[in-house]
């Protein structure tokens, strides 16, 4: 399969679709009486009565999630193509991107954290765009508004906003007007919350939304056994790309370079936001498949022997719809 992938045709648009379907036929035959995935933390966050009653059926549910999976594998694909991230125009990274979010049965459900990737690639993209502007107060200001709005949809997003300091140390001669856009863009959106509720009588809940930034971090994460088995062909090729990726790395231009740097701290920006939910829910990392996914495309799209890398994305794939069934 990651041969077919490997050039650009529209034959695999259509594998692209139906594999977002097969990699939760599991869940589509055994449906789960109800979901909590905590758009209900978002509805009170805006104020919005009823905000416990589910709005979605379960089988709806899970089927928006895949065309919401789709279409941001596409733009994913995009992405790393415009820029040349890759090396080589592919449709490898749209692949990977869809199997890497569906590792976890609750991955292939409709949550904050799938609808906040959409306004991670954009942050990605737009930080790619202007990489050669002579300015990027305007944007910086965008991002940071851009990132308040996905703390009112999932709060851990809000450690987002390090990245796009990250984004200006590594892409960026120092310029302190940009660094004071981010966060001036951020208390933007902040400060039109805070007056929605002032206005709706609710000021103090307002000040409740921060509340976990103030909480002991937790020192120990449970994980169930079958989750290590299902991540593991995913390590291999993360560990696999790591070793191609720093064969190659200085045969790369500066800006390849640089997006696998920041990638790699978007990825570590993921892990620790996940310190900031009140409670432990394993679709966090779903904001974390971006940078995998970049590298496991690397990885699929340079490795030489064949029969190891196909035997690899099949294992993958065995095990995802394999423990659903489980």
């Amino acid at each position: 399969m990651i041969q077919q992938f490997r050039t650009l045709n529209f034959f695999n648009v259509i594998i692209l679709f139906l594999a977002v379907y097969v990699l939760r036929i599991g869940l589509l035959i055994d449906l789960p009486n109800e979901i909590n995935t905590g758009f209900s933390e978002t509805a009170s966050r805006l104020l919005i009565r009823d905000a416990h009653t589910p709005l979605l059926s379960p089988s709806s549910n899970i089927l928006i999630a895949g065309l919401v999976l789709f279409i941001q594998s596409l733009l994913f694909n995009r992405v790393l193509n415009e820029y040349n991230i890759m090396g080589k125009t592919t449709f490898v990274p749209a692949l990977v991107y869809i199997t890497v979010c569906s590792v976890f049965t609750p991955f292939l459900l409709l949550s904050p954290p799938l609808i906040c990737n959409f306004l991670l690639l954009f942050i990605i993209f737009r930080i790619l765009q202007s990489y050669k502007d002579s300015s990027q107060i305007s944007t910086m200001f965008d991002l940071g508004m851009v990132t308040a709005i996905g703390t009112i949809i999932y709060f851990p997003f809000v450690l987002f906003l390090l990245i796009l300091w990250v984004a200006l140390i590594i892409f960026r001669p120092f310029n302190w007007r940009e660094w004071g856009a981010v966060l001036f863009g951020y208390i933007t959106i902040t400060f039109l919350l805070g007056v929605y509720y002032f206005w709706n009588d609710k000021l103090g809940s307002f000040f409740e939304i921060w509340k976990p930034l103030t909480v002991a971090l937790p020192v120990f994460i449970s994980i169930e056994p079958l989750d290590y088995i299902v991540l593991l062909p995913i390590v291999i090729g993360l560990i696999l790309g790591t070793i191609q990726l720093r064969e190659n790395f200085f045969k790369s231009y500066i800006q390849i370079r640089k997006t696998f740097i920041y990638m790699f701290y978007v990825f570590l920006i993921g892990l620790a936001s996940f310190y900031l939910r009140s409670d432990y829910r394993i679709n966090h990392f779903l904001v974390c498949a971006i940078p995998v996914s970049t590298l496991l495309s690397f990885y699929f799209l340079n490795a030489k022997r064949r029969w190891f890398y196909e035997t690899l994305f099949l294992l993958i794939l065995v095990f995802i719809v394999y423990f659903q069934f489980v």
